[in-house]
């Protein structure tokens, strides 16, 4: 194969911009790491490619599209998708993957005038073919390591496919369980989902982007999604500054500072203005108060909808407005494949704004070593030997017997007995297996998860007999299979009920107004508690539910969200007590879909708070109903017990500059080892913004031998302290602090004082 290159092109290649022959060629060589270009480097070798491109290669670089046809069958859109990318007016594809596919598509890029390599991506939310518990089960493990392992596990097995770039992890703020998408997401704490998204950015990307184990991160959605009003997706939103800045800014900002590549936009208006077309969040915040080097990709046709918002007059007004105002990669709309060009050459958009975006995409091309070479990350080998790794299965399944939440164990009803001869195992999600999964995944093959039936099978072994009845549908009205059901429980020692949403009813476009369990499940439950056998309930979903017979009666309650592809084994080690659950709520549990929001972190004193039970006239307090959630933010049981004592402040006052020791004794008096995750919660009794009853400010997740105590210490600073007032000052008033540490939200074992002086 004999290639040739225009004469203009020939500096370039000598000096390494581009792709020689052989990467053209698809000929082996070794495959580096990590690009060891300098940052002045790369910044040179782009503007040495950006002079010889024309306006239509540089909005080319802007453009991504989905190549589920690509890769298919003969089509109309095949034909015209290969065509652009030919020509060079495609610049990231999603959609395509593995070795075969990615190597292919690549190889037509490099047919173009540049042969600039394309990026391929796709949304690898929790797993690529071995698949995590979804990212609010996995924040509910409050486990940061394990959870940047969770992404360390998915980017490899994504990059050893032929992947660059995954839409994740999404930081929004998610305090509405209506809202389906809080399943992506880390809860309702901004503390808590700064944390977990540095732990994604770094598990995902690395120290440095451009190791073949490893792929870009995209923080979502910039900015407020999770406030999207009454729970419904792709709606508008309108919060203060103040809240934007406190509350949903943190975990992006987060994100930014651990090097995230990438961010998205978001569908939903903020105070007016849809974010795709938000000047202050693109160009304000990121890009100029942040000064946030990477680039910003449209969510899926978002540019192209500034039009049904009405903010845009048209596609042409769309992608005028989306690019001035700081978005670089139009996701599908079309609008800058169409019209971007057009607007140029009218003098209606500056070329230097289409320069910059462009620059930012190659930059990022450059850094994974794809201009060094455009295949390092199709790789045969490494992709039967990543994607055949079992130590991916055994990381998914900690990952899911940390994510797990104990919600209720009376009378120890949990772990199972030893001398416990049949089981039955009832539900209509007692079997399923595609449901474990849940939303945003990315292997269809079933026969790759462990179904909860198959996981007590495997653990009971041969003196336990494991009875099974299917009992009911998750969301039909039938109760044509309660009385086998019934049956079945007699015949029992023990019921375990497996409960809760299929698969598609949490995720994006997927908002309920009613959260409560559907269908008859709660009456097969009652049916089954009639029995007087004991009953352990198993709930699944992606969201926060509301069962009330369910909390109220069940004997114990083992909260499993959707747990991966080996939420089954992981499930059955909890049961049998192989692993004492350890697992606290990212995010607060209501009694009714009439309390939302409840979110710990909006509860105020009010001018007039309720300050003791049955005290609710003219009182901020419903008539037929506790203000208190069923489950608050932080809960969760374990097999063993805690005691917190010996609270210690290293000093009573802080002055600027100083900071505070918090410590205390936490002992497992308990007869089993476990973990518990100590919170640390603080209150600004008086300040000139009001502000929440508690907030959370730190934690630590501690294991402990029964018997065994360790000091726990936490640093308060005057960071810690500080908040956003009315002008959006970031600072810290001085006065008395309350200080709160415990084991939930609502649980609190130790408070103390202390005072920031002037």
């Amino acid at each position: 194969m004999t290639l040739s290159f225009p004469k203009p092109l020939l500096p370039l290649l000598l000096l390494g911009l581009l792709p020689g022959p052989a990467a053209v060629a698809q000929k082996k060589k070794p495959v580096p790491e990590a690009t060891t270009a300098s940052p002045a480097d790369i910044e040179q070798r782009i503007s040495a490619l950006l002079a010889q491109m024309t306006l239509d290669e540089k909005v080319g670089q802007l453009n991504q599209y989905s190549g589920r046809e690509v890769t298919g069958p003969a089509s109309d859109r095949k034909n015209t998708l290969l065509s652009s990318i030919r020509s060079g007016q495609v610049g990231s594809m999603l959609n395509v993957k593995g070795v075969k596919d990615t190597r292919e598509i690549q190889a037509v890029a490099l047919e173009s005038r540049l042969h600039i390599p394309l990026l391929f991506s796709l949304d690898v939310i929790h797993g690529y073919q071995t698949t995590f518990p979804i990212p609010l089960a996995e924040a509910a493990s409050w486990d940061l390591d394990a959870i940047r392992l969770g992404a360390h596990v998915a980017a490899k097995e994504a990059a050893a496919s032929g992947i660059h770039w995954t839409f994740a992890p999404m930081v929004d703020v998610g305090r509405d369980p209506r809202w389906g998408r809080v399943m992506e997401g880390a809860g309702e704490d901004t503390y808590l989902g700064s944390q977990i998204a540095k732990a994604r950015v770094l598990g995902f990307q690395g120290e440095k982007l451009g190791g073949t184990d490893a792929v870009m991160a995209c923080a979502k959605h910039f900015a407020a999604y999770g406030a999207a009003t009454a729970g419904r997706d792709y709606n508008a939103v309108d919060i203060s500054e103040q809240q934007l800045w406190e509350t949903y800014l943190p975990p992006f900002r987060a994100a930014a500072e651990a090097g995230v590549a990438t961010f998205m936009n978001s569908f939903n208006t903020l105070n007016g203005i849809p974010a795709t077309g938000n000047a202050y969040l693109q160009r304000d915040i990121l890009k100029g108060q942040w000064k946030y080097p990477g680039f910003v990709v449209s969510d899926w046709g978002s540019i192209g909808e500034l039009a049904n918002w009405g903010y845009a007059a048209d596609k042409t007004d769309a992608a005028q407005k989306a690019i001035t105002a700081g978005s670089d990669m139009d996701m599908e709309s079309d609008a800058y494949h169409q019209k971007l060009a057009q607007l140029v050459q009218a003098g209606k958009v500056n070329i230097s704004l289409v320069d910059e975006a462009v620059r930012r995409i190659l930059r990022k091309k450059f850094e994974l070593g794809l201009f060094d070479d455009p295949y390092r990350f199709s790789d045969e080998k490494r992709e039967k030997q990543v994607l055949s790794d079992p130590q991916n299965r055994t990381a998914a399944r900690q990952m899911a017997q940390k994510s797990l939440v104990l919600l209720k164990n009376e009378n120890a009803t949990l772990p199972l007995a030893k001398a416990l001869r049949r089981v039955a195992l009832i539900g209509p999600l007692a079997k399923a297996r595609r449901d474990l999964n849940g939303s945003w995944t990315v292997d269809t093959d079933t026969t790759r998860i462990t179904s909860l039936y198959d996981g007590l099978r495997q653990r009971a072994g041969k003196t336990t007999e494991l009875l099974y009845a299917k009992g009911c549908a998750v969301s039909d009205d039938s109760r044509a299979g309660f009385e086998q059901a019934v049956a079945t429980a007699k015949n029992a020692d023990l019921v375990i009920l497996t409960v809760g949403e299929a698969w598609d009813m949490s995720g994006e476009a997927k908002s309920r107004t009613d959260i409560h369990l559907p269908g008859v499940q709660e009456e097969l439950f009652k049916a089954l508690k009639a029995t007087g056998k004991p009953v352990a309930v198993v709930v699944f979903g992606g969201r926060p539910l509301i069962f009330d017979a369910i909390a109220e009666q069940a004997d114990a309650i083992l909260y499993a969200w959707w747990p991966g592809s080996e939420g089954g084994a992981a499930l059955a080690d909890v049961l049998y007590g192989d692993y004492n659950p350890a697992g606290k709520l990212p995010i607060t549990f209501p009694r009714s879909v009439g309390q939302i929001p409840i979110a710990y972190n909006q509860q105020y004193n009010t001018g007039r708070p309720v300050t003791k039970p049955g005290d609710i006239r003219y009182k901020s307090a419903y008539i037929d109903s506790p203000n208190t959630p069923r489950y608050a933010f932080g809960y969760g049981l374990s097999y063993t017990t805690f005691k917190y004592s010996d609270l210690k402040i290293s000093q009573a006052q802080l002055k600027a500059g100083e900071s505070a020791q918090v410590s205390f004794t936490l002992t497992n008096n308990g007869k089993v080892a476990g973990e518990e995750v100590a919170q640390l919660y603080l209150r600004d009794p008086v300040a000139s913004v009001a502000r929440p009853l508690r907030e959370l400010k730190d934690f630590r997740k501690i294991s402990l031998k029964p018997g065994e105590s360790k000091t726990v210490t936490f640093t308060i600073d005057k960071d810690k302290l500080a908040f956003y007032n009315s002008k959006l000052e970031w600072l810290a008033e001085p006065g008395k602090f309350n200080l709160m540490v415990g084991s939930a939200s609502d649980d609190i074992r130790l408070e103390g004082v202390l005072e920031l002086l002037p």
